[in-house]
């Protein structure tokens, strides 16, 4: 027995639900400025696919420059007018990792951020950007001393510690220079977040962070956490500003937020009350969640912002100490839905797979067979990794014009060697989906070009910023002749 695609399918997820209109775009996966125009062709920023494709090629990220904008103000305001009467705002550090070039930090300096950086390579951005130092902050759980010193000649406003070790590297390479590093401390307050394993950062059995649990093979019994705080106030080179956070990432529910700030604030009034020691800064890092698919439900960023105040407010009263001052790192929230990346459709082809019968379909029991439709197109694994890293489901819409056809259960694969080279596992597009039609994947923004590669040498995509009806290159993609360079030959 044959289904028919209009039916929908049982191949597909339980969360996947045939689309009532395959050309709409559900609004929280993109940018604010995509829409289709009269021709029902997408245009973002006013400027059709076709003219993006026709200047730049395919695969390529698109991006909303000022739906960046939009959103690091967004955060900004929300959590400074949340924060007003507990500390007087709150410090945002755009989390550069999601994804990072020159004219990034740019907007994001304009916008009044701040930059959060994890390596010497984004310290370089930042330094050609021309963001001052005192706005950058430094993280990673294995700093070399060149990034060490890279920070101190850069006038870091903080550098992150992660461990003991890295705290007496840290103190050492300062005190050596005659200056002090301004540290803040990395804890792990033991919060489970509701995500993947990989991008969990905040339970006990992971490599970040100094732990808050006592350590019961010790005769002090004191923390990790503890012993760093001691150990940083009595460092001649450090500067010790105060405790930092991060419980994960792509996370929609706010308990976990509220539950790592009332932890921390606990644990600095300790420090206070122990050894008189007053923390005047407390980072609760970022995380939060944006839409990938139609069933994902991103809190608004007052919202967040309102919880956590709420949180920091009740816990400072309750412990009777004065608030630290909040900063908060934002990251995918902030690019995440800014981008979508443009493919041309290649190869078709419709598999027949067998699932149980279900009523109308036959006997329970039976096996019924279900066509499902692989639509490769021109990237893949190497524009985005996260499907095959983290079993990440993106969505994706036919883009270069509209189609009255029936759903058809869908797989946008890549063109690489690999069997799990899969972009978009499950989508319903238009049965007429043909070579030559181009496929836009929104919700692209954070950690797909950060995490490109050259595998199977392809050569990794441009990255385009529109804004107002122009767009320009902000990133150029590469071509073979930059692969070939690197290759020394016999």
């Amino acid at each position: 027995m044959t289904h028919t695609a209009a039916q929908g399918s049982p191949l597909a997820p339980e969360w996947l639900a045939v689309p009532d209109d395959l050309n709409a775009l559900h609004e929280p996966m993109w940018a604010g400025d995509a829409a289709r125009n009269a021709d029902g062709e997408l245009a973002i920023g006013g400027i059709p696919v076709s003219e993006l494709q026709r200047q730049y090629g395919t695969p390529l990220f698109v991006m909303s420059e000022n739906d960046f904008r939009a959103r690091a103000r967004a955060f900004s305001d929300a959590f400074n007018n949340a924060f007003a009467d507990i500390c007087g705002g709150v410090d945002v550090y755009y989390a550069g990792k999601s994804f990072l070039c020159t004219a990034v930090v740019r907007w994001v300096e304009e916008e009044g951020l701040r930059l959060d950086t994890a390596s010497g390579g984004e310290l370089a951005v930042a330094y050609r950007a021309g963001i001052p130092g005192a706005d950058v902050a430094l993280h990673g759980n294995n700093k070399s001393d060149g990034e060490i010193h890279r920070a101190l000649d850069m006038g870091l406003g903080r550098i992150v510690v992660d461990s003991l070790d890295e705290l007496v590297r840290v103190g050492a390479i300062a005190q050596g220079r005659g200056e002090q590093a301004k540290v803040m401390l990395r804890l792990t307050p033991g919060v489970h977040a509701h995500t993947h394993e990989f991008i969990a950062t905040a339970h006990e059995d992971q490599k970040f962070g100094l732990s808050m649990a006592a350590d019961t093979t010790d005769e002090a019994g004191i923390s990790a956490a503890e012993e760093a705080v001691a150990a940083a106030s009595a460092d001649p080179g450090i500067e010790l500003l105060g405790l930092h956070c991060h419980i994960g990432s792509q996370i929609f529910e706010p308990d976990g937020f509220a539950l790592a700030a009332e932890k921390l604030l606990r644990f600095l009034a300790a420090m206070q009350e122990k050894y008189s020691i007053i923390l005047p800064e407390l980072d609760l890092g970022g995380g939060y969640g944006i839409a990938y698919t139609p069933v994902d439900t991103p809190r608004p960023a007052a919202e967040i912002a309102n919880a956590m105040a709420a949180v920091v407010r009740s816990t400072c009263a309750e412990l009777g100490i004065d608030a630290p001052r909040i900063s908060i790192e934002p990251g995918r929230a902030i690019v995440g839905s800014t981008t979508f990346t443009l493919y041309e459709v290649g190869t078709l082809k419709t598999v027949r797979v067998d699932a149980p019968g279900t009523s109308g379909d036959g006997d329970a029991g039976n096996n019924v067979t279900y066509p499902r439709r692989y639509v490769s197109v021109d990237g893949g694994m190497s524009d985005n990794a996260r499907p095959v890293l983290y079993d990440a489901d993106y969505s994706a819409v036919l883009a270069s014009r509209t189609s009255s056809a029936a759903p058809q259960l869908s797989r946008v694969v890549g063109k690489h060697c690999e069997s799990g080279d899969i972009v978009v596992r499950d989508v319903y597009l238009p049965e007429d989906v043909a070579a030559g039609d181009l496929l836009a994947v929104p919700g692209t923004g954070a950690y797909c070009w950060a995490l490109s590669s050259n595998y199977n040498y392809l050569a990794r995509p441009g990255v385009v910023a529109v804004r107002d009806g122009s767009s320009r290159l902000i990133v150029r993609g590469e071509t073979e002749e930059d692969l070939l360079n690197r290759d020394m030959g016999a």
